[in-house]
């Protein structure tokens, strides 16, 4: 039998990120605890800023009944010891002779089952409510008042319907009762006479509790201001969404702010907005406009204090924006006074920082044949930003005042676009790509000196998404780079200054990520071709993408096992760096025709340089290995033909490792 089931949880205001980060886990927890009490039905799951909901159109009168199964001692041991027999009765709850054995693996034993009768839901549904609360992680939580039970905020109300009857339950020292509450313009508490009523006061008391009928009221009112105004707002995704948690009857308004405040970069404005205020700006064209448009959470009538007021805080940030922008500019952007910021311990000031990612961007410079006074000058201008006071205001406008301050005073423009391309994942010239290189090579490899190496989950330091960064753009702009001697040559600098680097542990860290860029590759295939050896991102791309080819082919199995007989032929086996097969020792023909045909490849990839050609030189070798195996036994007696024969083999391995990859990963 099935019965609908309501359950809110009447909370004070909820903060909107932190909800947001546990949203996609809220479902799933709530699911893992029906699965655990052998509850399971569809529900959904409804949120608003004072309120989370749980509702089942159909749920479970009681939990399925169940056999439970008691083994007991083995026969033999209860006919020598009967005492063995009377103790698993007792603990069962039965006489012995009534009592049967049953045969599993190993023999004979004593035996009972009885028949369990699955406990009632409403007897459960409270207790499943405060386990699924408890499990919420909304990051930092506190105890209210008197009440031991942490929670992100005080849980002020709890309603639970079953079907026509109202649930007694409590949790976070709360009692249910039989009221629910409206919008916050509605002070006293709602009775519920039950689940439809519910609903319906919700809409009576101004309550839009669907988080998707929010969102589109929200985006319906914006088509019309942007139908009125003809211009168009822009929406954030992420802010939009945090609009709907927040709000529960979200009507949107334009206000308007000065033309005077459009000098400053319309960065600072949007961030002024987005960030601090939760407004959507509001464009003609491409271009910023003196309009926002503001999301109230009311059913008021006469919205124009909403905006007034809403329009005079704007105001008073964009007036301090613009005082900030102007004194900015009289100072001028320079890097004097960042040698009184500390960096970290053992890593200096940020004008350390900034000296050791000017050797860096020098280096590449020269590998990449990028005019070094440039980035020079890139490095020299890249951190004066944080010393202005916007930046200090607007932190997250690090690089982009960069980028205004350093026109302003006529720095070559690729300079300045570099400046604020400095932190971002994709850039727009060399020298953009010469500075954002060096400022992610410096982070890891500065912190890495100082043990700041991620672990698990934690990366407090982002030097994951730096790696990322870091690959995605050594492969966007195919920077032909053998990293590993990069990062060895780089880590010799930092011991000259008493910092030691493990640079094979920063590469592995590096390549980790890699997988992450291939999300349709099999990770074997990535494995196959980081084994290889190379560390040239273009190289590692390209092989990847030959070697996916490769194994998603119709004949795939069955070269790979021809691979696989070559893979296990050498495993365990030492060879040396240099394989030298001697002709002479070849005295079988399959032998023989295998090292002539396998030089005829190796000279013609020697003149071949597409790789792919290359690979397909090597996959026509394949009857001539199979006829190797068939006619040759490589682990003879002899330990010269033996240690010959393994070359041969070696060899060819080697060149296939060379060309694509560690072909026993995927064989």
């Amino acid at each position: 039998m099935l019965k609908p089931l309501l359950i809110e949880i009447g909370v004070e205001e909820l903060p909107a990120i932190p909800l947001l980060k546990e949203l996609n886990n809220i479902e799933k927890k709530w699911l893992n605890i029906l699965e655990e009490y052998q509850l399971q039905t569809d529900f959904h799951f409804y949120y608003t800023p004072r309120r989370l909901v749980l509702w089942h159109p159909e749920f479970p009168v009681k939990q399925p009944d169940r056999e439970e199964e008691f083994w007991g001692p083995p026969k033999g041991l209860v006919e020598k010891n009967r005492k063995a027999g009377e103790g698993f009765a007792r603990k069962v709850g039965v006489p012995l002779e009534k009592l049967s054995y049953r045969r599993r693996k190993g023999g004979e034993f004593l035996y009972y089952s009885r028949k369990v009768e699955g406990e009632r839901a409403e007897r459960l549904i409270g207790e499943m409510v405060q386990k699924w609360l408890n499990s919420l992680n909304f990051g930092k939580e506190m105890v209210w008042g008197e009440c031991p039970e942490p929670f992100i905020r005080p849980v002020r109300w709890l309603l639970g319907i079953f079907g026509e009857e109202f649930l007694e339950f409590k949790t976070h020292c709360v009692k249910s009762g039989r009221v629910t509450y409206g919008h916050r313009i509605f002070k006293e508490p709602i009775p519920v006479e039950g689940i439809k009523d519910y609903f319906e006061k919700l809409k009576r008391f101004k309550v839009i509790l669907f988080q998707q009928e929010r969102r589109e009221r929200i985006l319906e009112g914006i088509g019309k201001v942007e139908k009125e105004e003809g211009m168009r707002v822009g929406v954030n995704q992420p802010l939009l969404e945090e609009i709907v948690a927040i709000t529960e009857y979200p009507t949107p308004l334009v206000g308007k702010f000065e033309e005077e405040f459009l000098q400053l970069p319309p960065e600072v404005i949007v961030v002024s907005m987005e960030t601090h205020q939760r407004y959507f700006p509001v464009y003609r064209g491409e271009k910023l406009t003196n309009r926002f448009v503001v999301v109230a959470n009311t059913p008021a009538e006469d919205f124009s204090k909403i905006v007034s007021g809403n329009e005079r805080v704007l105001r008073a940030r964009l007036k301090d924006a613009l005082f900030f922008w102007e004194q900015d500019l009289k100072r001028g952007l320079s890097p004097v006074g960042l040698e009184e910021i500390i960096y970290f311990d053992r890593l200096g000031s940020l004008a350390d920082k900034v000296e050791r990612e000017l050797r860096i961007a020098l280096r590449l410079a020269k590998l990449l044949d990028v005019d070094p006074q440039l980035v020079a000058e890139a490095v020299h201008y890249g951190k004066g930003d944080l010393l202005t006071e916007m930046v200090y205001e607007f932190p997250e406008l690090q690089g982009i005042m960069g980028y205004y301050y350093s026109r302003a005073q006529k720095v070559p423009e690729e300079v300045a676009v570099a400046l604020k391309e400095q932190h971002q994942d994709q850039v727009s010239n060399p020298i953009s790509l010469v500075l954002n290189l060096a400022v992610k090579l410096e982070n890891l490899l500065g912190l890495f000196a100082i043990g700041k190496v991620p672990k698990g989950n934690r990366d407090p330091f982002a030097l994951r998404r730096s790696g990322n960064h870091l690959l995605r753009l050594l492969l966007d702009w195919k920077v032909d780079l053998n990293l590993r001697q990069l990062l060895e040559e780089l880590a010799e600098e930092y011991r000259r200054e008493g910092l030691e680097v493990n640079p094979e542990r920063l590469l592995e860290f590096l390549f980790e990520r890699l997988y992450h860029f291939y999300p349709d590759v099999n990770p074997a295939v990535v494995r196959a071709v980081l084994k290889s050896g190379t560390a040239s991102l273009p190289e590692i791309d390209e092989k990847i993408k030959l070697l996916n080819r490769l194994v998603q082919s119709e004949g795939w199995e069955e070269l790979a096992s021809t691979f696989k007989r070559v893979a296990n032929i050498l495993k365990g086996v030492e060879l040396p760096e240099e394989l030298k097969v001697q002709e002479e020792l070849l005295v079988e023909d399959g032998e023989r025709e295998l090292w002539k045909r396998f030089k005829e490849v190796v000279a013609q990839n020697r003149q071949e340089g597409i790789r792919e050609i290359q690979l397909d030189n090597l996959l026509e070798l394949k009857p001539w290995i199979d006829r190797f195996f068939d006619e040759v036994r490589v682990n003879v007696e002899d330990p010269a033909l033996r240690r010959n024969r393994q070359q041969l083999i070696g060899a060819i391995y080697n060149e296939f490792k060379r060309v694509v990859g560690d072909l026993k990963e995927v064989s």
